[in-house]
């Protein structure tokens, strides 16, 4: 009875399949449709918030290591995602 109920309440006509649905998929004409949201500023700044304060923490336990360690994953994720921008600046474009 409670999954009839809840079958009733869902299947409405937007849940109903139709030949213009497609699935989701990853393809190159998917990735043209879509905006990227995200600037590369608000990106960066926030990677780099989030290790600050990594690094802080570290700093406060005088963990040495912690923060060499960190210091370094900064800089190697950081250039990462310059890379990703960068391609995903160069798709835009196309």
């Amino acid at each position: 009875m409670l999954f009839q109920q809840v079958t009733r309440f869902l299947d409405t006509e937007e849940s109903v399949a139709t030949p213009q649905d497609v699935p989701p998929r990853l393809t190159l004409k998917a990735l043209e449709g879509l905006r990227m949201s995200r600037s590369r500023e608000r990106i960066l700044t926030n990677l780099e918030e989030m290790y600050r304060e990594a690094f802080e923490r570290a700093k406060e336990t005088g963990d040495p290591a912690q923060m060499t360690a960190l210091d370094f994953s900064y800089r190697r994720e950081q250039l990462y995602f310059e890379i990703l921008l960068d391609v995903r600046d160069a798709m835009e474009k196309r």
